[in-house]
């Protein structure tokens, strides 16, 4: 099954809780779940550093609760637990694995030469700054960590909001967070803080899913389901036609990334589209590729896209002038296959999106803006964007009829009723030419599948998995996005790989970041 993580805010999450509370499963039975699955993924990434035993801080809500299932676990395997409270536990459930694990853990204050943190502080719930004794403790973990220890946050890192992953006065930085049932989305924003990020199931099963077009993670499961191996008889008809229009003057560059970037995707056959003045340079560049000068008429667009292409991918150094914005029109009114429009495509359509919206058409149409892009589109400010992040794309997508993906930390992708997100991927990644490199992987796949948002979600996947790739084993610095390209070439799934149980999710820590 695919899609089975769902991407929550705060009141999501605790919405799936509650079905699951409604349908028979006990607070304090998820509570407990909880415990045992991070307990169980600490013993397991930690063992060294938990020879010196472990500093656990509990807040007085459910977290804190949480942080006494776990404090309880790790006592009853022989770690020495040293629990650290701010307050007495505010709800029944958290009194009560305190009761559990008081004869279990050690009373002695942190010794200060511990090796592992527990942050149990602030969960999903928690807003806005938080309290001055919480905020000690904070400090306390952090000068922990300054001193060596790794730390280990559940469900979300205390002070970083669950669902924005704003951050108001001090926040816990961890090194691996382990949240419950659901992936926040405060934890995508705030990847510097989270760390290495692991979903531990906690058994919601069919209530996890509520029909209330919560996001779905993507997933190397949802990709190989989608992105099948090429057939041993497979040829470049088989493979599928793009045509990439762009590549202005000055610009050959943009389209040839876009080549390569299809080309490690599986296509079968490249046509590149563009400016006289570009035909030379793309020919020795995108060696793979025919090459012709924009179509500008309508017997040109039959000649060179007609019946040969499946996909167009529009705007890589297509330019901002009157005379793209009417190879735009004159392209996408001739011929009416599904498009990819990137970059220019976009900003030529500034606060126009009903004329967009009528070229489209309907068709299998993918939008590939970051948020800028998006801003102009939606006449609102780049802060506004990154503010709705989750929900943004939604509404434009309903707008124009298509599948929008915004590209960013992390990467949103809307259409048909469905938000899905990939947050795979480094800071490689935000350079010149990388989006023209995903719009050539995403045409390559909607040319071979035919439905945008699968091809979305898929090609931002595989573009995020190939900067992980390029970047092992050296700084994310001095990755280059022609790394990228070629580690794109072993970025594609190929079989299923279960998950370890409790764990049905896990994302890297993101070099760079911190």
């Amino acid at each position: 099954m695919t899609g089975r993580v769902f991407v929550t805010s705060a009141e999501e999450s605790s919405a799936r809780d509650a079905a699951a509370i409604a349908a028979g499963v006990s607070s304090r039975v998820l509570m407990q779940r909880a415990g045992a699955g991070a307990a169980a993924e600490i013993l397991r990434h930690f063992p060294d550093q938990l020879a010196r035993g472990v500093a656990v801080f509990a807040g007085t809500g459910n977290n804190g609760g949480d942080a006494w299932a776990v404090a309880g676990r790790l006592a009853a395997a022989g770690i020495t637990a040293r629990v650290q409270e701010i307050g007495a536990p505010g709800t029944a459930d958290a009194l009560a694995e305190r009761e559990h694990a008081r004869p279990l853990v050690s009373h002695d204050a942190h010794r200060g030469d511990e090796l592992m943190v527990v942050d149990g502080l602030l969960g999903t719930g928690a807003r806005g700054r938080p309290r001055a004794a919480t905020e000690r403790a904070i400090h306390a973990i952090a000068a922990l960590r300054q001193r060596g220890a790794v730390v280990a946050a559940l469900d979300v890192p205390s002070g970083v909001d669950a669902t924005t992953g704003a951050v108001t006065g001090a926040a816990v930085s961890a090194d691996l967070t382990l949240t419950f049932g659901t992936l926040k989305r405060g934890l995508l924003v705030a990847r510097a803080l989270a760390g290495a990020i692991e979903v531990v199931d906690i058994g919601l099963g069919s209530h996890a899913d509520l029909g209330d077009g919560a996001a779905r993670l993507v997933d190397r499961a949802d990709v190989v389901a989608h992105v099948p191996p090429l057939a041993a008889d497979a040829h470049k008809g088989a493979r599928k036609h793009v045509a990439i229009i762009g590549g202005a003057t000055g610009m050959a560059g943009a389209p040839m990334l876009a080549a390569r970037g299809a080309m490690a995707s599986g296509v079968g056959m490249l046509r590149l589209l563009v400016a006289p003045e570009s035909l030379v340079p793309v020919q020795i560049g995108a060696m793979e590729a025919t090459a012709r000068p924009w179509p500008m008429d309508a017997a040109a667009i039959e000649r060179d896209i007609g019946t040969w292409a499946d996909c167009v991918l529009l705007g890589p150094g297509l330019g901002r002038g009157d005379a793209s914005r009417t190879l735009a029109e004159r392209v996408l009114s001739a011929w009416r296959g599904p498009v990819v429009l990137d970059a220019d495509a976009l900003n030529i359509f500034e606060h126009d999106t009903q004329a967009l919206a009528d070229l489209l058409g309907g068709r299998p149409a993918l939008l590939t803006p970051h948020a800028a892009e998006m801003s102009r589109l939606m006449g609102c400010e780049v802060a506004d964007v990154l503010e709705r992040r989750f929900e943004i794309g939604a509404e434009l997508s309903a707008r124009l009829g298509a599948t929008i993906l915004l590209k960013g930390v992390p990467t949103i992708i809307s259409g048909h009723g469905e938000r899905w997100i990939s947050a795979r991927g480094t800071p490689a990644l935000g350079t010149a030419g990388s989006g023209d490199v995903l719009a050539g992987i995403a045409a390559t796949l909607l040319a071979q599948g035919g439905d945008a948002l699968v091809a979305g979600r898929c090609a931002a996947w595989a573009h995020g998995r190939a900067a992980e790739i390029a970047g092992r084993g050296r700084p994310v610095r001095g990755v280059r996005l022609s790394d990228v390209l070629d580690a794109l070439s072993y970025a594609w799934p190929v079989g299923a790989r279960p998950h370890r149980a409790p764990v049905f999710a896990a994302l890297p820590a993101v070099d760079g970041l911190r």
